[in-house]
Order: structure tokens, then sequence, then C-alpha cells
């Protein structure tokens, strides 16, 4: 059945919200003030699918993308920047607000740059039908595409590099999501959903490598072919990345973030950089500061400890730990004039609960989700830290998702 719905507001996905009297429907794609005819979506009594747009929002414009509407990868390139840069900013002030924190909200940071360096591309098969691409809004069939104009120009020929990896794996009939990363030297590519390769598996993967450019190709972590160590530059170092090594999406995203980051750490003699990862700050910090940084990922600590032996870089300590169920306690932040933590996306509660019942003069959270830093902003706020402000970085343009970086004092 048709229905006809007047968008009210967006919600924090992106989706348009109609308030009506048995509750809000969501319908994505849409935007306030505009006119839609839908239907519902099966199985989600909340949820329509867009069928026209019959009285369009003068904030809406063309998309960039042909594949913009069906793939669930961008939600909001209909929509002017003016608007959409308003409404990203007020994810973090809702946030703040929800969590009974009164801050101050800096203007949002466009740290879109050049685009995504990095991508999972999902394979599957539909009817024997091998589709490679990205997931469907809010669904599990794959979208299949031949061009994504948010992806940085480094990861040209990674979707057709995806496409023929895909192929050759197409006997293992298992779904594929494939890891690209862009490094100096080429494409970074690690497979997952494989299962084990037979050797003929194994070696037809590999020639493969060298036409599509693939500095170095994985499974799972382990090596099938390389070419070449793929490296980054961070600061003054090269790291040298490990498999399906976690980077910020964007270089000009990492970028801003550190010289946040650097600009609240001020010249504090030591630093703990917590989550630290291959070190975007760690490496950056060491410019000016002793720094211990921690993560349970002991691949990406070794890379950073290899990385840090450069001139004009201090002696970084490192420590494989595993945060959430071993937090650094009280006594052990004591020795740091600041704390910097840059947890996934689920937050770092236990870590936030032992940097409130610390002295640390200063902490600075990095957050890739609004709602878990405003948890562990109330914590730390509730142990006696000040929340001086937040600034909010979007390096996943299009998208409901927003990076945060925090200042709090003790």
């Amino acid at each position: 059945m048709v229905e006809r719905l007047v968008i009210d507001r967006l919600g924090h996905r992106g989706d348009g919200i109609a308030d009506t009297p048995d509750g809000p429907l969501y319908v994505p794609y849409v935007l306030p003030g505009e006119t839609v005819e839908v239907e519902r979506v099966p199985g989600h009594a909340d949820r329509r699918h867009a069928l026209r747009v019959e009285v369009e929002s003068a904030e809406r414009i063309a998309p960039i993308c042909p594949h913009f509407g069906v793939c669930g990868g961008c939600a909001l390139q209909h929509w002017d920047t003016v608007h959409y840069r308003a409404w990203k900013r007020g994810l973090v002030v809702a946030a703040l607000a929800q969590a009974g924190l009164d801050a101050h909200v800096e203007q949002l940071i466009d740290a879109h740059g050049a685009g995504r360096r990095r991508a999972v591309f999902h394979a599957r098969r539909s009817h024997d039908v091998l589709q490679v691409g990205f997931a469907a809004y809010r669904a599990h069939h794959i979208v299949p595409i031949d061009r994504c104009p948010v992806l940085a120009p480094e990861l040209l020929g990674a979707i057709k590099a995806a496409w023929a990896l895909a192929e050759a794996l197409r006997p293992q009939r298992k779904p594929l999501d494939i890891h690209v990363t862009a490094s100096e030297p080429g494409l970074d590519v690690d497979i997952r959903g494989s299962g084990p390769l037979t050797p003929d598996v194994g070696a037809r993967l590999a020639q493969l490598a060298r036409p599509h450019r693939l500095a170095r190709l994985t499974r799972h972590g382990e090596l099938i072919a390389q070419h070449a160590q793929p490296t980054l530059r961070i600061g003054r170092a090269r790291v040298a990345l490990p498999p399906g090594a976690f980077l910020q999406a964007t270089a000009e995203g990492e970028a801003v973030l550190a010289r946040l980051v650097a600009g609240h750490v001020g010249h504090a003699n030591t630093v703990a950089d917590l989550f630290a990862g291959v070190g975007p700050f760690a490496l950056r910090l060491a410019e000016r500061s002793r720094v211990h940084a921690v993560d349970n990922d002991a691949a990406a600590i070794a890379g950073l400890r290899q990385a840090a032996g450069v001139p004009g870089i201090k002696p970084i300590e490192t420590q494989v730990r595993d945060l959430f169920r071993r937090p650094l306690i009280a006594a052990e932040l004591a020795p740091f004039d600041a704390v910097v933590f840059d947890p996934p996306r689920q937050g770092a509660q236990a870590q936030a609960r032992a940097l409130a019942e610390s002295k640390v003069p200063v902490v600075v959270a990095v957050s890739c989700n609004p709602a878990t830093f405003a948890r562990d902003a109330r914590l730390l706020v509730d142990g006696g830290y000040r929340l001086v402000a937040a600034t909010p970085v979007d390096q996943f343009r299009y998208s409901a998702h927003v990076e945060i970086v925090a200042h709090f004092a003790r």
C-alpha cells in the first residue's frame, strides 16, 4: 500500500523521520520538509521505502554517484553542504546533551581530503551470478559497482582488482570480504572468508597481484604474494603496515586528528597513547614528548616500534595490552602529563573509569562514535575533569559517521 508522508527531521543515521500519531517512521534518502510517497519495508513496521519525492526540499542537490540511493555506503549525497555540515555537528551536540554535558562544540572540520584510502569490498554469488561491491542499505544483498567517487586516487584499480580476485575464488563458493588499503608502493589487499586455499588457487591469486598493482596479497594475514612491503609515511617516520592494519579513513583525516591531539597535549613531557595502533599520534607526539604507546594488536605495535627508530623522534616505549580487560590504572597513569585514547566504536568505558580515578592533568579523547564518546566523557567529568571543548571532524563525507577530538582538563 502506498502512503504519503511529510518528512519532519533527519535521524542520527541520516534517515528522514516522519513523526506520526503511531510513532516515528524512517525513510532513507529523503530530506526534512519533503513530501514523499512510500511503501512499507517488509518485516519492519517503522520503516518505509521512498517511491517518489512529490515535493522536493530546496536543500536537495544532485548526488555525485550513480549508485547513490541503492548502495548503502553513502546516506547524504543529496543534501546541500551547509545543512549537511550543521546536521553532522549536531550529532555531537545532541550526544553530549543526552549525557547531561554542557561543552563548547567547535565547527565541523572537513577532512575528506583526496578521499578514502581504504575500503572493504564484498563479493557474493546470487543465483550463480557474481556480485562485487558494497552492501545495500540495511540489507544483506550486494550492490555491484564499477566506480566509487569517494575513494582516493591511490585506490584507482581497487575495484577491478576486487572483481578479479573474487572471480578467481568463485569455485570456493564462499562469501568474501576484500580489504584494500592504499600504501606507498601499491595496494595492500587482505582477503577474508575464502576458507583454506589449495596450492592451485593460491598460485592463481598470486598471478593477479602484479597486473593489478598489488604490493601485497594476503588471506586472513597469511601471505600469498608480495612485490613490495606496504608502507606509509607518518610524520618523520615510515611505517611497515601489517596485513589488514587499521588506518584512519583518509590521509587528511589522520593529519587533522593528529594536529588537534598535539594542540591539546601541548608541551607535555610524558604522554601515554592508548589504543595507539601503528602510531598516527605516537610518532608525531614523539617529536617533542616521551611517549608510552599501548595497543592489543601485537603486529601494529611491532610496526610502530620499528618505525620509531628514526632521527628527530624520541624513544617510544611500547606495550601490547588489552585495555578493555586490563586498562591502565591510576598508579600506572601517575607518571604521565597527558593521556590520549582513541578506542574503537565501542568506546573505552573501563579505561575512562580508570582515568577518572587518576590525577593526569590533561586527557585527550578521540572517538568515531558520539554515543560512546558521550558515555566515556560523562565518566571523566564525574571523576573531576572539565570538558574544555570538542571538535567534530568529517572524514566520512556523505555518511552518518563523525570523528570527535575532545580536551579534558583535571
